[in-house]
């Protein structure tokens, strides 16, 4: 392999282009390839970025032998076809979050991926962020002592964006798959999985939920609070508390945002943020690593993560009544 990292990008849509220019702060990253099911819009894509070869199937694209890997960008229901479809080409797969619509799907991806021998990650760029490298720091350090909560919320106004893959059952619409991914992922990073799932919604007229409030309930005692919308703008921070102190994360807590802790003797340990860009290229920095070395999988989100966070999502889904058309 040489030191240029090749991607090929499978979708077109907004979080492709996003992910696309964010790789551009990376001199060795660079997008090779995009596949569309119109050749159109994958032209209109590659304008963008120099070099870069279009195909009008997805087929077409991860068949290309000089591409590293591929990161699939298609809406939340074609995401466990497509990393399928890649993943039996033999090409490493960044899917975006969430992973797929529910952990059946999560599991067929999984087992492609082991199947195949390549290396398979879910694009929840959250995790890669370096201000969460350091809420890793300070939770497994003690400074904060026994963790008693969790508490984060992400909403945005987009419900009446015309958004249609927001709100349409078939595209598995809903705040919680595009938005409550986070705190659910959140949580999961610093507490696990939860003993106890309790979940309640308000649906749509369509039967998508608009708003999603969760309480998670762990075997140590620590509880986490978590809410989501897609009605509202809401402050967007996350919090963990200890019996030492407080760790606060700013809005919006799962981009590269400033940071404090908030220590029980009434001193303050700041951690300003002087990150450039997106974000969304820690994970490909990430995904490249361990392509390069060798393994399958990272430690910073492995696929038995995914599948739990999965599972829980499944469940939260259960509580509310929702259920999509394509589900069995």
């Amino acid at each position: 392999m040489s030191e240029e990292f090749r991607w090929g990008i499978l979708g077109t849509g907004g979080i492709a282009k996003a992910f696309a220019r964010d790789l551009s702060y990376l001199n060795s990253h660079v997008v090779a390839a995009v596949g569309s099911r119109s050749l159109e819009s994958a032209n209109n894509f590659a304008i963008e970025f120099s070099s870069c070869k279009t195909y009008s199937s997805y087929e077409d694209l991860v068949s290309d032998p000089t591409l590293d890997a591929i990161y699939i960008a298609v809406p939340h229901p074609f995401h466990a076809s497509a990393s399928i479809l890649a993943l039996n080409a033999g090409k490493p797969v960044l899917c975006e979050k969430p992973f797929t619509v529910n952990s059946s799907e999560a599991q067929s991806v999984v087992e492609a991926a082991i199947e195949n021998d390549v290396a398979l990650m879910e694009a929840m760029w959250m995790r890669f962020l370096p201000h969460i490298n350091e809420v890793r720091s300070i939770v497994a350090s003690g400074i904060l002592g026994q963790i008693i909560s969790v508490t984060a919320d992400h909403g945005q106004r987009l419900a009446d964006q015309g958004i249609d893959r927001l709100t349409n059952p078939q595209l598995a619409g809903g705040a919680l798959l595009d938005l409550g991914i986070y705190p659910v992922s959140f949580a999961h990073m610093v507490l696990g999985v939860p003993e106890k799932i309790t979940a309640t919604a308000m649906l749509t007229e369509k039967g998508v939920d608009a708003a999603t409030s969760m309480i998670f309930d762990y075997k140590q005692g620590a509880q986490a609070v978590l809410t989501t919308t897609m009605d509202a703008q809401t402050p967007c921070r996350a919090v963990i508390s200890g019996v030492n102190g407080w760790l606060e994360i700013d809005r919006t807590f799962y981009q590269p945002s400033p940071m404090r802790v908030f220590h029980y003797d009434g001193t303050i340990t700041e951690y300003p943020s002087v990150y450039k860009g997106h974000g969304l290229r820690e994970q490909a920095i990430e995904f490249a690593r361990v392509i390069r070395s060798g393994e399958k999988e990272s430690p910073l989100l492995s696929n038995k993560e995914s599948l739990e966070i999965m599972a829980m999502m499944d469940e939260i889904r259960s509580q509310i009544g929702l259920k999509y058309p394509f589900e069995n």
